[in-house]
């Protein structure tokens, strides 16, 4: 691993003699990494071939789903529910406690949703996910931009928070969930917006561009540790910005990363942990932060 600092604020989150773990290896395409506190493990996709996988210390990695619809991006939301964005499936589901799979969004407008690729939930239960369309799928594409969405939870309903993206993709919110963080795999950049009463955005403005000259990647999964610091996967490996843009700094990786998330692992400081899916391992990092709750 190899620390490329901008900022000496750099050292504050990620020790310059920190090293990565690697906890398991082998698999397809890995994505969409999510730690449920509850049952105190990992999720995550080997997205080409169509699994969701659990980890932990004691078990190691166990099959939890096959087919998985294509999944790719995944998270929790407040009851330890496994949220999964499907996009062979074209949908966003859940899995409820009895290991049943519910469907909560599937169609805007009548329509169905393109390829939903990562989600995240509001502390209120609604869930915000984006729907790039992907030539890949060999499907046709039935809403006319590529949209990020919010499902709300008392309605049902699905809505629209912005259309204005290429290729969305990673999402993030703030710790005090007042600014909804964007990004865009095609362009390379991230936009944040400010999140309104009702849910929906406004103010969208450019956050920061990413260096395509850094080395294989591109703009993908997304989170933000307690202070309010933005983790982005992209080129040459995660990079790490300041709330106010500023960029401070760049962990360059074994292999291409495209997701990550925080948690906490048996004998680990609560949520300091930064687990990183990677072409085809899965690794984790300490950090000297927390994940924002």
């Amino acid at each position: 691993m190899k620390l490329i600092r901008y900022s000496d604020t750099m050292f504050d989150l990620v020790s310059e003699n920190a090293a990565f773990d690697q906890l398991a290896s082998g698999f397809g395409f890995t994505e969409g990494p999510a730690w449920c506190a509850r049952s105190e493990r990992l999720y995550f996709t080997d997205f080409t071939c169509h699994r969701i996988y659990t980890w932990n210390r004691s078990e190691g990695v166990k099959l939890f789903r096959e087919p998985s619809g294509r999944a790719i991006g995944l998270t929790m939301d407040a009851e330890g529910r496994l949220l999964a964005c499907e996009s062979q499936n074209r949908r966003i589901s859940r899995t409820e406690t009895d290991g049943s799979v519910t469907a909560l969004a599937s169609r805007f407008n009548g329509n169905r949703l393109s390829s939903p690729n990562d989600v995240i939930v509001k502390s209120d239960g609604a869930v915000y996910f984006t729907d790039p369309y992907s030539t890949a799928m060999g499907d046709t594409k039935e809403q006319p931009f590529n949209g990020v969405y919010r499902w709300n939870p008392q309605t049902g309903e699905v809505d629209v928070v912005v259309a204005e993206f290429e290729r969305p993709n990673g999402l993030a919110f703030s710790p005090d969930e007042r600014l909804l963080y964007i990004n865009d795999t095609n362009k390379q950049h991230i936009k944040v917006y400010e999140v309104l009463p009702d849910g929906g955005v406004s103010n969208g403005r450019m956050f920061a561009e990413l260096d395509t000259s850094a080395g294989p990647g591109a703009a993908d999964g997304m989170k933000c540790d307690a202070r309010g610091n933005v983790y982005v996967t992209g080129p040459g490996g995660i990079w790490i910005y300041a709330l106010s843009g500023e960029t401070l700094g760049r962990i360059e990786m074994p292999e291409v990363a495209a997701n990550l998330c925080f948690g906490t692992p048996a004998d680990s400081p609560v949520g300091t942990t930064l687990f990183i899916t990677a072409s085809t391992s899965v690794y984790s990092l300490q950090l000297n932060v927390c994940g924002a709750v």
